[in-house]
């Protein structure tokens, strides 16, 4: 067993998953790995559960509906908590994040001292992100920004969903609060670590768009972190 487990949330992936999870296993570092899968009807879960006869370190959950990637995350780090993992990493089941950045993220926690590491597509105004159209990127890059100008955080890549935490990042925030299921969902965890004085660290990765699937990315979701940051920033203004 592992030290650090990677927690892959799934819908509708099943052109995908059995290929990401062979490649976490293909690394020189041992991971875990937790798939959280939402009742996915195009049979997502039944290729992991084949799969898990081959890898004794690989975990399933399915939850009886889709209620949101914040969700899925928040029932994962629970799982990982009680499993007493010590690093616990959030990555996309659509090779958007290369699996041969685990260890930077790793890396980057256990040699480096950060309480959490972020994968990111625009550390220091750069823009690493491979096959996505002009309006995704420009939507992606500047919602980075905007979170930054209205938190004031110091984070580049606020909207990166590549990210590896210490449990006592997780342990130390309450997960029960955690008000946002979708896009937001990432900077709300990034903005709760920092502002409990949590130090992290940007390691720079290329972000590929996925080759096959659907992106579940939606106008809700969008609008949840456009209007949803303000939210979360007044709040905490208030306290």
């Amino acid at each position: 067993m592992s030290n650090t487990l990677v927690i892959i949330p799934t819908y509708n992936e099943k052109e995908n998953i059995e290929a990401i999870i062979k490649a976490v296993f293909s690394q020189e570092m041992l991971f875990d790995i937790l798939v959280v899968d939402d009742n996915s009807p195009d049979g997502t879960s039944k290729i992991v559960q084949r799969l898990q006869k081959e890898f004794p370190n690989l975990f399933l959950e399915i939850r009886n509906e889709k209620t949101g990637l914040g969700t899925a995350y928040i029932h994962g780090f629970k799982w990982a908590l009680n499993k007493n993992y010590e690093y616990i990493i959030e990555m996309d089941a659509d090779f958007s994040h290369n699996p041969n950045d685990l260890i930077k993220l790793y890396n980057a926690c256990d040699k480096d001292g950060a309480d959490f590491s972020i994968g990111s597509r625009y550390l220091n105004n750069s823009i690493n992100v491979v096959n996505w159209d002009f309006k995704r990127l420009f939507l992606s890059y500047f919602a980075s920004r905007y979170v930054k100008f209205i938190t004031q955080i110091p984070i580049f890549d606020t909207t990166a969903g590549f990210v590896c935490y210490k449990r006592k990042v997780l342990e130390n925030i309450e997960l029960d609060e955690i008000k946002f299921v979708g896009y937001a969902f990432q900077i709300e965890m990034k903005f709760k670590s920092w502002k409990r004085n949590f130090k992290h660290k940007e390691v720079s990765v290329i972000f590929t768009d996925r080759k096959k699937g659907t992106s579940k990315m939606s106008a809700s979701i969008i609008s949840e972190a456009v209007f949803g940051v303000i939210k979360m920033r007044f709040r905490e203004l208030l306290k």
